[in-house]
């Protein structure tokens, strides 16, 4: 699941009279002695304590944005009834307003009970969408069961190289027929035969599947491989599925559960933004009955376009041959493709690395710049032509038609990229802003902003949590109050422009570096040289190329190499050792401060004034996550899938025991989740222990190599059966013992160091029974022990041999297996709460279900990372584990039953 990358701050304007801004495309001109609203009416308020109508909408802006805010942090959903309540209560606080009595003005009441009104009022439609959108989920009874599904492709799939990824629509679902049943179902390989068509329909009526209820919209995989979840060694290939094709495909489905762990990405709200509830993979052995494409269909005609624009853009610039820009490869392809289509899945992983280290990331996909640009060029198109038409122009005056066209334009345009949430936060602001110049109205900024902020939020409650929104309205809120009353002071020329583009980008990257550091805690250190030239090339030159290639594909040629060129530009400066700055991330009042003193340095301020912010940004650059004591340690179990990653941490050191699994073959647990956790925790490992050799327990290891080169490497994996990725690491065995802080460390297991396997024989070697099993004791005798995936046999020598076993935290051995956990070895152990690192619904069924009885029969608390999340423990308070998953809890997050 890899993560798009955060939406580029917008721009909020759009007229003919607007200019370019360099980071948010088009602001508008101050606004000094605008009209504002309620200047023309209710006179009688004016002598209220200076309660002026013109303060109402504000608060009922303010209002509205603080009830929204206020229910997307529950952590769980109201019933629907409480929800209306406050509908309700909200609609009788605005009727009394209009039946004021004089006592309201004379109290000053007015606005405060406005602001109320709308924070009752959006607290409960959003709740209410909410609730009805919950309502929708997958059933749990039908995780895990194959049912057969009846269904249109909505999205153009996105291809990988295990398979493709693809969202449906769903019409009808029925309970697939039990195994044997199935066998005689359709025998037609076929996807595309009429008959089998037939033959599908009539086997599936005849064997009389049970109707079900589905999310109406479910994302699947189909695969290549068994390796992937197909579940049989007969596994038909995925074809080339298209954007409005119907099929029916026999799935397995599950519940959106994604990783939960500190300061990491969400993606449970990110699938519930776009309406998404269950996900899952086809079934295509051959005991299932065969997917069967259905007729052909015309919806969605945007998607089939967008595609065909995807595909003829991969096709011309990643095929070699002896034509212009032939070699330039899928890497230039990608990024062509993403400005075109927004499909930022596209753009490869390496290149994805040098955008963000360079502050660039936010140009390589349809953001709010492009967008707002493309609204201005367009506006400025419509008006041209209009005015050539005497009746048009008579008809309707040419300016208010251009603010029409580029607002539909530009919002025709968005459709046409995906239709992202950034590019709908960029048109709903784009249309606000049009319909109040066509209503005639120039409100202050703040009040516009105001506006466009609720607007927004009113569409999409939940934009609230994405670090895009704040990006975006903090931009451009800065933009504005910077601008503010500065028209006339503008340079002319093109020395003057450049000037200009030169201030507001050092504005813009001064103000958002501390929300940068806030809700990434990464600031790059050479955006603002890297962007004074990305941004205009990209807007002017890149984009309008990649575009204009859908009329003229050549041009495409010359979108790549202008790609080229600028990759060639930036890899320098993404190769500097200080190109990005890493810093643990502060607190949200650390983080509040940092802006805060970023926009007073920004703003048109005296300068003892603008000094002020200096200070409010130590918090945030100076801060560090705290640490034990020294004789004290603590332990994070990263929530990794199917795996094992446990951080241990003492009062000046960090151990890392395994890195998780490799997720597929370009995605791994360390660059997804543990190189991001220990940036945000300020964590410099000193040891990377990997238990032994499987994939998901040294997946992650490389890319976590890659960003901690001093930690030493050591485990248990003979040098001849090392992953290629990986350097020669330190043999772990028994009797090995350290101290860090006051805190011991000590190897119980192996005995012996790895070995490969008995030369002659083809027999693959027993890794888990070579696992390092590490116990961490503190000053207090409070223990851990991780115990890699041994199993019983060694287990029980471990306790025949009088090992020191005993310990407060258990790390279950091999993820709970019904092989591992023996009674004896619970006993010796002893341990309060027995953790276990496992992929919710995994294929091996850890924990076994008799473990789970071992377990709870001797009173330790069972901690399980699909239920828990990432785990956090401390020696001081050993009876106690936090789960992230309660900690933060939010409605949306799924909970297993």
């Amino acid at each position: 699941m890899d993560l798009p990358p955060s939406a580029p701050p917008p721009a909020p304007a759009l007229s003919p009279s607007a200019r370019v801004s360099p980071l948010s495309g088009v602001v508008p001109l101050g606004s000094a002695g605008a009209q504002t609203v309620g200047d023309a009416g209710d006179a009688g308020d004016a002598s209220s304590a200076g309660l002026r109508p013109a303060w109402l909408l504000p608060a009922a802006l303010v209002g509205g944005l603080a009830g929204a805010a206020w229910q997307v942090r529950q952590p769980v959903l109201w019933p629907p009834w409480a929800y209306g309540l406050l509908g309700l209560v909200a609609g009788v606080l605005a009727l009394a307003l209009v039946r004021a009595p004089g006592w309201w003005r004379r109290a000053g009441l007015r606005t405060g009970a406005v602001a109320l009104a709308a924070a009752l009022a959006m607290a409960g439609v959003t709740g209410l969408r909410a609730a009805h959108f919950a309502a929708q989920a997958l059933s749990p009874a039908l995780e895990g069961r194959d049912i057969r599904v009846t269904g249109t492709v909505v999205a153009m799939p996105q291809p990988s190289a295990v398979g493709l990824r693809f969202r449906l629509a769903v019409e009808s679902a029925q309970l697939a027929p039990p195994q044997g049943a199935r066998r005689g179902a359709v025998q037609s390989p076929s996807v595309d035969a009429p008959q089998g068509i037939a033959a599908g329909a009539t086997a599936d009526a005849a064997l009389g599947g049970q109707p079900v209820r589905l999310p109406t919209l479910i994302d699947l995989g189909w695969y290549h491989s068994t390796l992937y979840g197909t579940g049989d060694a007969a596994a038909r290939p995925a074809p080339a599925l298209r954007a409005g094709e119907r099929w029916a495909l026999t799935v397995r489905l599950k519940a959106p559960h994604g990783a939960r762990n500190p300061h990491g990405f969400d993606y449970e709200l990110w699938l519930w933004e776009q309406g998404v509830q269950a996900v899952g993979y086809v079934r295509t052995g051959a005991r299932d009955v065969p997917p069967v494409r259905l007729e052909a269909t015309a919806q969605y005609p945007v998607e089939q376009a967008r595609q065909s624009v995807r595909d003829a853009i991969l096709d011309a610039l990643a095929a070699p041959g002896d034509g212009p820009g032939s070699g330039q490869g899928a890497q230039v392809a990608g990024v062509v493709a993403a400005l075109v289509t927004g499909d930022q899945r596209a753009i490869d992983r390496a290149d994805w690395d040098v955008f963000r280290a360079t502050g660039v990331a936010h140009l390589m996909s349809i953001s709010g710049l492009h967008i707002t640009l493309f609204a201005w060029l367009a506006a400025a198109l419509v008006q041209w032509l209009w005015r050539r038409s005497a009746r048009l122009s008579l008809a309707v005056p040419a300016p208010s038609a251009a603010l029409v066209g580029g607002a539909a334009l530009a919002a025709a345009y968005a459709l046409f990229s995906g239709w992202g949430v950034p590019a709908q936060r960029t048109v709903t602001m784009l249309c606000v802003l049009a319909l109040l110049r066509l209503a005639g109205l120039r409100w202050p900024w703040p009040q516009v902003w105001l506006l466009a902020c609720a607007a927004v939020v009113l569409t999409d409650p939940w934009a609230l949590w994405q670090s895009g929104f704040w990006l975006s309205f903090v931009a451009v809120g800065i933009l504005f109050a910077t601008d503010s009353g500065a028209a006339s002071a503008r340079p002319a020329g093109v020395r003057g422009r450049f000037i200009l583009m030169l201030r507001e980008q050092w504005v813009v990257t001064l103000a958002l570096s501390p929300l940068g550091l806030l809700l990434f805690g990464q600031m790059s250190l050479v955006a603002l040289g890297a962007n004074l030239l990305a941004i205009p090339w990209v807007t002017l030159v890149v984009t309008p190329l990649a575009l204009l290639g859908v009329l003229w594909a050549p041009l495409w040629q010359l979108a790549g190499w202008a790609v080229q060129a600028l990759v060639a530009f930036l890899q320098p400066l993404a190769s500097v050792p200080w190109a990005s700055l890493w810093l643990a991330q502060a607190p949200l009042w650390a983080g509040l401060a940092g802006v805060l003193g970023g926009a007073l340095l920004a703003l048109r301020l005296p300068w003892p004034v603008r000094a002020l912010g200096l200070p409010l940004l130590l918090p945030v650059l100076c801060w560090q996550t705290l640490r034990p004591a020294p004789g004290q340690f603590e332990l994070l179990a990263a929530d990794i899938g199917q795996g094992s990653a446990v951080l241990v941490r003492t009062a000046r050191h960090s151990l890392l025991y395994d890195a998780g699994p490799r997720y597929s073959l370009d995605s791994d647990a360390g660059e997804r989740v543990l190189v991001p956790l220990l940036r945000a925790l300020g964590e410099r490992l000193d040891v990377l222990m990997l238990s032994h050799r499987d994939s998901d327990h040294t997946g992650g290891a490389p890319a976590v190599l890659a960003a901690q080169p001093q930690a030493l490497l050591t485990g248990s994996i003979a040098p001849e059966t090392a992953p290629a990725a990986l350097p020669p690491a330190q043999p772990c065995v028994a009797g090995q013992r350290w101290h860090w802080d006051g805190v011991e460390f000590a190897v119980i297991h192996p005995a012996q160091p790895a070995t490969a396997h008995t030369p002659g024989s083809a027999r693959r070697p027993q890794t888990n029974a070579h696992s390092c099993v590490l116990r961490i004791t503190a000053a207090t005798g409070a223990a851990a022990l991780l115990a890699g995936d041994i199993e019983r046999a060694q287990e029980q020598a471990l306790v025949a041999a009088g090992a020191p076993l005993a310990a407060d935290v258990l790390l279950l051995p091999h993820h709970g297996s019904k092989t591992s956990s023996s009674a004896e070895f619970l006993d010796a152990v002893g341990a309060r709460s027995a953790w276990v690192q496992a992929a919710y619904r995994n294929r091996f069924g850890h924990p076994a279900p008799e473990v789970v009885q071992r377990v709870q029969a001797r009173g330790m608390a069972l901690v399980q990372s699909a239920h828990c999340g990432a785990a956090t423990w401390s020696s001081t308070q050993p009876a106690q584990v936090q789960c992230e998953r309660q900690q933060r809890a939010r409605y949306w997050q799924h909970l297993p039953p």
